[in-house]
């Protein structure tokens, strides 16, 4: 069935048709993903389904459903049977992809729940967690660490700019990727004292389904993207 989602101002939204001819799958098949929750959508006030440009493309990151911009080239230029995924590619990287533990720092409880349902598109292949402050990440970490940390710079008590200062002396602590969510600029970012160079950063505000598509970049490539990424 199709569900309330909440979306950044001037989110893109995608027909049922465009979302089948983006991942190279019947239009029954997107109807079957929306009524399982696969794929999020609403409703426009006549009745039918829209669904979030950037949830379509988390999905596609995340499965290679769809291709590559290469694929997309050769559809446009009439071959599509060239470049269309097998049928069950979606049930198979469900079935083999690796899991990945992601834990998600943020004060705001209905922006995490919102984060948990954008990132449901990629099924058992994530499990989230959450903390509310630096030092509670920090906690937990120290029992078990992510293997994707994304957190809040602004954040109460212990901010993540500490956080990640302590983490960086932990060396225990290794080999996690680290995603930071900020709307300050590189100056002021500098003038607190910078950020250790592991550190990928992503400019705030962000929708939660822009997010899933950074988590289904990070997931296919296991390494972060250098620079600052605005929202997709």
């Amino acid at each position: 069935m199709s569900q309330v989602i909440h979306l950044g101002p001037g989110a893109r939204m995608l027909t049922t048709r465009e979302v089948a001819v983006r991942l190279g799958v019947s239009l029954r098949t997107v109807q079957l993903w929306v009524e399982a929750n696969i794929l999020p959508a609403a409703r426009t006030p006549g009745g039918h389904r829209r669904i979030p440009y950037n949830a379509v493309e988390a999905l596609a990151l995340s499965t290679g459903l769809g291709g590559d911009p290469l694929a997309d080239q050769a559809r446009r230029r009439g071959n599509p049977a060239a470049v269309l995924p097998a049928v069950g590619a979606l049930d198979k990287v469900r079935r083999e992809a690796p899991h990945h533990d992601v834990l998600l720092v943020a004060d705001d409880p209905a922006w995490q729940a919102q984060c948990a349902s954008a990132l449901e598109v990629f099924g058992s292949a994530v499990s989230l967690r959450y903390a509310e402050t630096g030092y509670l990440a920090l906690l937990q970490m120290g029992q078990r660490s992510p293997d994707l940390l994304i957190t809040h710079l602004e954040l109460p008590g212990m901010d993540g700019f500490a956080m990640l200062r302590t983490l960086e002396r932990c060396e225990t602590v290794t080999g996690i990727a680290v995603l930071a969510l900020t709307s300050l600029t590189a100056d002021a970012i500098a003038a607190r004292g910078g950020l250790p160079d592991w550190v990928e950063l992503f400019s705030w505000p962000v929708s939660p389904e822009a997010l899933a598509v950074r988590v289904g970049r990070w997931m296919l490539t296991q390494k972060p993207l250098a620079g600052v990424h605005p929202e997709v």
